[in-house]
């Protein structure tokens, strides 16, 4: 079955993509020139949300995962760095995409990414520590082993859904459809009280 990427609805009202922005601005202040290849932006945002679940039993950002061509991706997060999405929490602390970069804003710093706790920007900078040295090429390749990422599966030139319990169980988290349908209840009540503070 194929996931059509772009379509960000109602489904999506917990997504923060302001959060998600500020995962990508900072790993790329951690750049000489604050600015990060959009593909391995991409797949280091993933390898840190699928590192929070494996930690913390949550992840960073409440979205569904796919798998494509070139390995696994959050997928509404995907959608904003093609910039297929307006969204102005994005472009408050990224600049443009050109040469397929993603650079951060001249007057933001770390400081002001207030939308990340402590315990993410300890995962950020284990990812990093680990992973940034790596080119998008080199982070493809890790994310289509099966050693690394079980849950990624190939599905040629689509791309098919990552069922959340698939990540769970990867990462060895006991009890992953019990513990799915948790995060998927928590995900409601959220969706329920942010549109009752309305």
């Amino acid at each position: 079955m194929a996931v059509v990427t772009g379509c960000l609805s109602e489904a999506s009202s917990m997504y923060n993509a302001a959060k998600a922005a500020q995962i990508i601005a900072y790993l790329a202040l951690k750049t000489p020139a604050r600015s990060i290849n959009m593909l391995k932006a991409i797949k280091l945002v993933y390898i840190s949300d699928r590192e929070a679940l494996r930690r913390f039993g949550y992840p960073m950002l409440d979205e569904p995962r796919v798998s494509m061509r070139h390995g696994p991706v959050n997928s509404w997060t995907y959608d904003n760095a093609k910039g297929e999405v307006e969204n102005a929490s994005w472009a408050a602390v990224l600049d443009d995409r050109e040469n397929h970069l993603i650079g951060v804003k001249p007057d933001i710093t770390a400081n002001e990414l207030d939308e990340l706790s402590d315990a993410e920007v300890e995962v950020l900078d284990e990812v990093w520590g680990k992973f940034g040295g790596m080119t998008q090429w080199q982070l493809v390749e890790w994310t289509h082993n099966s050693d690394n990422v079980p849950e990624w599966e190939d599905p040629g030139f689509s791309s098919d859904p990552i069922p959340l319990e698939r990540v769970l169980r990867a990462v060895g988290i006991g009890n992953a459809n019990e513990h799915a349908r948790f995060l998927k209840d928590q995900a409601a009540v959220g969706r329920i009280f942010a549109e009752l503070a309305k």
